[in-house]
């Protein structure tokens, strides 16, 4: 087969990281065995564990293995990336001239980093005091001006809309805290932690504990506010308060910036992307993970509009609910699965203690374990995020099994 020519699956799965492993090894265990996955790293990172490698608790070497080792066996892998969908015609293009056909689609591509969206941001990443978790590359960066740091001002930053871990750009100022704590130079650090939110968190009762989370390290919480401009050089970033509507220029020595995101700008500029958002996800019923529009197209994670944070705990659960309804619609049956919008959030409160939230679309709690107090922080908890999360997600959640 040329790499030019056209190719046909019955069902083609778009991305090979988290949500794209776990449906096409649930798929090949259900017995389907025509299965193609489109995806062009060599890599595959394990992306819950770069908080804690930026924050100097675990080595940058946990979060990576090759793509190879999670490639399921069995089916088609075209190290291409996609470029273009045309469900009209049922063909993807890609980047290396093939147009591949499909049945059945899943669009799992996940999310794009948009740090250009922050004039100066892309170039100031990596030196001067200035780094971003959402990179592999710049994780051990963010460590070194941490463990580096003897006092002076650091910022911590999130972005409007919806992002990757809603919760991490709160972890790593929480372990930097806890760390200069340790040094003894806690109070000679100004910590300012920007929020695009009017809230600490979106579920209302782990928000109340992390207000006193953060009291107790006294870190400065900059509610309706964002991060709108970096000069790298200058050492200079520019926070507008967005209820206000009033900008500061706030001098760091250390700076760390979680970057606007949003779908990849083929799935944006694709008719599978929701109109009403202007992040591009695609438009898919929240309980089915059907598209609203093309039923032979499923989407899971990330890249989804699904209103829920998107986590790898979320497509664990999106997982079973779009295998067992694509699976119906290649019987000609409707989908009858749901899922209610689960996610969790392992929020990392210091180097050995951590809040496990855990909720639905209607933010209700839905605790995994009901007798353990997930609201305060835990030592237990904590040994989870760090080892059993990885195992689960390695041994389990990449072969289909959990």
């Amino acid at each position: 087969m040329s790499a030019a020519g056209t190719e046909h699956y019955k069902i083609l799965i778009i991305g090979g990281g988290t949500a794209g492993i776990t449906t096409a090894a649930r798929l090949l265990r259900a017995g389907q065995p025509d299965i193609a996955v489109i995806e062009p790293s060599s890599q595959h990172y394990y992306q819950p564990l770069f908080t804690l490698v930026g924050g100097g608790c675990a080595p940058q070497s946990a979060t990576v293995r090759p793509e190879a080792a999670v490639m399921p066996k069995g089916l088609r892998w075209i190290t291409e990336a996609a470029t273009a969908i045309d469900p009209g015609g049922q063909t993807v293009t890609t980047d290396g001239g093939r147009t591949v056909g499909y049945d059945y689609l899943v669009v799992a591509p996940g999310i794009q980093l948009d740090y250009d969206k922050v004039p100066g941001l892309t170039e100031a990443l990596g030196r001067n005091g200035v780094s971003s978790n959402y990179r592999f590359d710049l994780t051990p960066r963010t460590w070194e001006f941490i463990r580096d740091m003897r006092g002076g001002t650091a910022v911590f930053t999130m972005p409007a809309g919806p992002i990757k871990c809603a919760g991490a750009p709160q972890k790593i100022a929480y372990l930097a805290a806890d760390w200069w704590r340790s040094q003894g130079v806690l109070d000679k650090t100004r910590i300012i932690l920007v929020l695009p939110t009017a809230a600490m968190f979106s579920q209302p009762d782990w928000a109340k504990v992390l207000e006193g989370i953060a009291a107790g390290y006294g870190i400065e919480v900059r509610k309706e506010s964002q991060l709108t401009e970096v000069d790298g050089d200058a050492r200079r970033a520019v926070i507008l308060d967005t209820k206000a509507g009033t900008k500061e220029a706030i001098d760091y020595d250390f700076l760390h910036a979680t970057p606007p995101q949003s779908a990849p700008d083929w799935v944006k500029a694709s008719p599978l992307a929701d109109p009403a958002s202007p992040f591009g996800y695609v438009n898919v019923d929240k309980y089915t993970l059907q598209h609203v529009e093309w039923p032979n197209v499923f989407a899971i994670g990330d890249a989804s509009n699904l209103p829920t944070s998107k986590t790898g705990a979320a497509i664990r659960k999106q997982a079973p609910v779009l295998v067992a309804n694509l699976l119906a619609a290649l019987s000609g049956q409707p989908a009858a699965q749901r899922y209610d919008g689960y996610t969790s959030c392992p929020l990392v409160t210091s180097r050995n203690r951590m809040l496990l939230a855990e909720f639905d679309y209607d933010l209700k709690r839905r605790p995994t374990i009901p007798l353990i107090n997930t609201l305060k922080p835990r030592y237990d908890m904590w040994l989870l995020k760090r080892y059993g999360l990885p195992a689960l997600y390695w041994n389990l959640m990449m072969r289909g099994l959990a």
